[in-house]
């Protein structure tokens, strides 16, 4: 009779959970609170410069966010170590982190295809909206461009540093060495946050700002959005040196790592692709910015 109760499939069906319905009520009130902090005047008319919009509704959202991706993760890692990650299950992770890293790429497909829009066809930038003025060329008039060759190659080299020490993890992990592996995350992530460094570095020292022009609206946009990728990637890398630490992966079942690997693989290939269309196909013939 008991036998009759057994799991006879290699499904997992999950317990009741309060997160989904947590996370959207999350996702809700980031969303009302975003909307209330942009609309909401930051200054008070005249030359008092107090602010007088907080962030607080959209800040609370973001806790509620990330107490919720807290907790389910940590269920999840928990099913894992149950056994419940059968084969089956793991491979439609695998695809569910497959349609993730797609409907991102759609995401970078819009940056990239607001770029190219404005710079292939500068002329009709300037009928579309004044402010966005090109002067019938690309880059428009008055935009001093970032130097390809400067900061950006350095970050493009060390993306790419910070995918063959993944990969080295990776390959770590299948083959039993630990002491590999932990070595391996820890250089990554050390990489991923010199490259976010560069960045800010390079944005401050930007000689263009983002409402300024269409030229300037698109390029932080497309690269920003870049920027975030890389600090979720190197966050979701920490914490899997974390759990490398405490020996949480073994070499059969460590999704967690293989998700986490695939991720920045995908933010070095759109990196590649930023650079060689906005850097330097973008930035071509433009007044280079020495400052």
């Amino acid at each position: 009779m008991a036998d009759a109760h057994g799991k006879h499939h290699d499904y997992h069906l999950v317990d009741p959970s309060p997160w989904p319905v947590v996370g959207s009520i999350g996702a809700f009130i980031l969303a009302i609170g975003a909307v209330v902090y942009f609309k909401t005047p930051f200054f008070i008319a005249g030359d008092d410069v107090t602010p007088h919009s907080f962030p607080w509704i959209m800040l609370a959202g973001f806790a509620i966010v990330f107490y919720t991706m807290f907790g389910w993760w940590s269920d999840v890692l928990r099913e894992g170590r149950k056994g419940d990650h059968t084969p089956v299950v793991q491979l439609h992770l695998r695809y569910g982190m497959l349609l993730f890293i797609a409907s991102e790429v759609m995401f970078f497909v819009a940056w990239f295809w607001a770029f190219f829009d404005a710079s292939l066809f500068p002329g009709e930038a300037i009928q579309a909206t004044r402010t966005a003025f090109t002067g019938g060329h690309w880059p428009p008039q008055g935009i001093e461009v970032f130097d390809p060759w400067h900061i950006p190659l350095i970050n493009t080299l060390i993306l790419l540093a910070s995918g063959t020490t993944v990969t080295w993890a990776h390959h770590a992990l299948q083959h039993g060495d630990k002491k590999g592996l932990k070595q391996g995350l820890a250089l990554t992530v050390v990489l991923g946050l010199i490259f976010t460094a560069l960045q800010a570095y390079e944005y401050h020292h930007a000689a263009f700002s983002f409402g300024g022009s269409i030229y300037g609206s698109t390029f932080f946009m497309a690269t920003g959005f870049h920027g975030f990728h890389v600090i979720v990637g190197t966050i979701f890398l920490a914490i899997c040196l974390i759990r490398a630490i405490n020996d949480g992966f073994d070499a059969k079942q460590h999704f967690g790592f293989e998700a986490a690997a695939w991720y920045w693989h995908f933010v070095d290939v759109v990196w590649l692709f930023l650079f060689a269309s906005i850097y330097i196909w973008g930035g071509h013939g433009g007044v280079i910015h020495h400052g």
